[in-house]
């Protein structure tokens, strides 16, 4: 569709995740700045942080306020418009996307109830995780989907020790048992974070926990092994590095119930535990089966075409974790599908802006072909385990210690290069460097 030159093509783009973000910044720059689009994020939330990282704001391991981008901010030096809000139904037909009002944390609302026109929508709102209908989940596990998510974990974390501390009775055994439900990335890496960050913030002088026998982290799996995406070798590295970390690993381990004082697995077995997290399966969000007839798979995922358009509206575009991309490079050992990974929204997020500039041409659009650099699991201050160019040269080039830590720290310096540009990113980088130095190793609020 080629739109007169006298009218703005709108592009609105829901959801602020790693490619969300990222796209309205690139399109922002580009269109917006040349003022032949208008750009359009819509997010919930105020402020974005990359998820990959969640788990070392819950360990306390990073400060959240460091890292935050605020949106309002960015759309204002990247030449887009905010729009706070969740989306709760589109008209395709007059093309509007429609968001609930936001509301404060009294429940009073900030902002009316919001109507957003578009002639392209992205939507890219991300994955949750799955409970599968476990009994117990949603009253008493903690999960990390989010943000605020990740800080009430570290804050329940520090009180549980604190309290710990201070009581005049002895510790009991669930009291600083954190038991973490699913090895996929974010279970392991929550676990092995948890693993130091606990004992450093009862080295502040909470000297009445003794690390070695109160202090207790278990990951629990339902699969035969530790990160059952990945390589068996992987898996096995990955297994050997927890437990010399002193995290106990269950596998074949199925959870058939989540209660106020721990876990209950289906063989029979109970874990006494104060602190459950559920880290475990991955779905998109509910709403998304009913947005005006877009189809969806068994997990809400929109199923798109190649040219990542959703396959029932062409104007409709979908990228990231919510997606059913397929993946048409895929060799025979892999999915069909594309993974949900932050390598793949970064990747659809450039390819986005290539097919919206196509749009508006009038020209036909490309396919995306997905290309995996491999996986990279952080396990801790020193420790990353990984394959390098996993999809490429296959699964056999196995990396791990500094240099894997290394290549992880870059997948999200590329993410900040992409929102900020290089000297924004240096000076940012040597600022926190030079803080520090300066304060705890770990956050105690």
């Amino acid at each position: 569709m080629v739109l007169p030159m006298n009218e703005l093509h709108k592009v609105v783009i829901v959801g602020g995740g790693a490619g969300g973000l990222e796209l309205a910044t690139k399109l922002g720059d580009t269109l917006g700045k040349s003022k032949k689009a208008h750009i359009t994020l819509v997010d919930k939330n105020r402020t974005h942080i990359w998820k990959p990282k969640l788990h070392e704001i819950a360990a306390g391991s990073m400060d959240f306020g460091d890292h935050e981008v605020n949106y309002i901010a960015q759309g204002h030096w990247h030449n887009f418009t905010f729009r706070i809000g969740e989306m709760n139904f589109i008209d395709r037909s007059k093309k509007e996307v429609h968001l609930s009002p936001y509301l404060d944390e009294s429940g009073v609302a900030v902002t009316p109830s919001q109507c957003v026109s578009y002639d392209t929508l992205v939507i890219c709102v991300g994955s949750l995780s799955n409970d599968f209908g476990t009994p117990g989940v949603k009253e008493y596990a903690l999960r990390l989907e989010n943000q605020s998510d990740a800080k009430n974990f570290h804050a329940k974390m520090v009180n549980a020790c604190i309290k710990a501390h201070y009581q005049p009775e002895s510790i009991h055994e669930s009291q600083l048992h954190v038991a973490i439900i699913g090895a996929g990335a974010t279970g392991v890496e929550l676990a092995a974070e948890l693993s130091r960050t606990t004992r450093e913030v009862v080295s502040y002088g909470l000297d009445r926990i003794d690390p070695q026998k109160d202090i207790k982290v278990t990951v629990i799996e339902a699969a035969p092994r530790i990160l059952p995406a990945l390589s068996e070798q992987l898996s096995s590295a990955t297994q050997t590095l927890l437990n010399n970390l002193g995290v106990s690993v269950l596998t074949n381990s199925l959870v058939s119930e989540v209660s106020p004082n721990g876990v209950k697995l289906k063989d029979g077995r109970t874990l006494s535990s104060e602190l459950v997290v559920w880290a475990a399966g991955v779905k998109a969000a509910d709403f998304l089966k009913n947005l005006d007839g877009l189809e969806t798979n068994h997990i809400n995922q929109l199923i798109v075409l190649p040219t990542l358009q959703t396959n029932v509206d062409e104007s409709i575009f979908a990228i990231g974790d919510c997606a059913a991309c397929p993946w048409l490079n895929a060799n025979k050992h892999q999915d069909k599908f594309v993974p949900p990974r932050a390598q793949a929204a970064h990747q659809q997020a450039s390819h986005m802006v290539k097919q919206i500039r196509l749009r508006m041409a009038g020209k036909t659009l490309k396919p995306y072909y997905y290309r995996d650099f491999g996986s990279l699991v952080s396990l801790g201050e020193f420790s990353t385990v990984g394959s390098m160019m996993g999809g490429l040269i296959g699964e056999n080039m196995m990396i791990q210690g500094y240099f894997a830590k290394i290549m992880y720290l870059s997948l999200y310096k590329m993410h900040e290069f992409a929102l900020h540009g290089f000297f924004k990113v240096f000076l940012d980088t040597l600022a926190r460097l030079i803080t520090k130095r300066t304060e705890p190793h770990v956050k105690l609020h």
